[in-house]
């Protein structure tokens, strides 16, 4: 079963670090990521490991220094909660700072869907 220390470690050695493969072990064969934004109710559904791996690495495209700080998380059985600030620079200079979280089901003590969520902040 996973922990609040594997969601840490997710986001430390994975997020921080900016390192895909780190990020993909925690996923499980035919995980989802539900991002934050997209055409569809749960923002762009990323379906399957090579769209989930192409989706985490667009974050970091999108966003070079991108951090998720103060993380918190919770497990319950095969749910699971992180809430952190995200704080990134876009290519065109633009900072964004946001409080967010995601919620995660897990299967087989791999996340099998993250779905993400943060504030919509304005400049």
């Amino acid at each position: 079963m996973l922990t609040s220390r594997d969601l840490d470690a997710f986001f430390r050695d994975g997020w921080n670090r900016h390192d895909v493969d780190v990020l993909m072990t925690f996923m499980s064969n035919d995980c989802v990521f539900e991002s934050t934004a997209g055409p569809e109710v749960c923002g762009t559904r990323h379906a399957g490991r090579e769209r989930v791996r192409e989706a985490f690495a667009r974050v970091f495209t999108a966003f070079p220094d991108a951090t998720f700080a103060d993380a918190r998380h919770f497990v319950a059985g095969n749910r699971g909660v992180s809430e952190w600030i995200f704080r990134g620079t876009t290519a065109d200079g633009k900072k964004v700072e946001v409080n967010g979280c995601d919620v995660f089901t897990f299967a087989d003590d791999k996340i099998a869907v993250k779905s993400s969520f943060f504030k919509n902040r304005t400049a």
